[in-house]
């Protein structure tokens, strides 16, 4: 039997190395938390239905990580951002999470995220040359 790499963008070979991760991860974790895995979505939407910005989330076993969160530009500052992760973290006590996670670029949202409550686990320097990339964590009471 032979072997090789090979670089593609190969959607069902993506599945399938996800797929292969998720299998041998249960292995290692208690039986109640297997199959907890869910994507969450929310939007903000205009009065004619067009996404202005929202957040891309998933349960994962006993915590909820968000992936993006992104409002437009000209209705930033307006409040969206907090509803959307008031809402999320409402989502999280519900899906029993024990935490929120979260990791954002020094020119993102660190401080809108420390406001909320969320603390720095990690960091890592000279990201893009000139910045950092933050990890950030919120514990939650159920």
């Amino acid at each position: 039997m032979s072997f090789y790499i090979e670089k593609e963008l190969n959607k069902q070979a993506k599945r399938n190395i996800e797929d292969a991760l998720y299998q041998f991860n249960l292995k290692h974790f208690p039986v109640d938390l297997r199959g907890r895995y869910e994507e969450i979505h929310l939007s903000i939407k205009d009065e004619n239905g067009n996404a202005r910005g929202g957040l891309l989330a998933e349960v994962c076993w006993d915590w909820l990580e968000i992936n993006i969160l992104i409002i437009d530009e000209e209705i930033r500052e307006s409040g969206f951002g907090t509803k959307l992760l008031l809402e999320i973290e409402k989502i999280a006590v519900e899906k029993e999470c024990d935490f929120i996670k979260v990791d954002t670029l020094s020119f993102q949202a660190l401080g809108f995220y420390e406001k909320n409550g969320y603390k720095v686990f990690g960091s890592l320097d000279n990201v893009g040359r000139d910045h950092k990339h933050y990890y950030l964590k919120k514990d939650l009471i159920r």
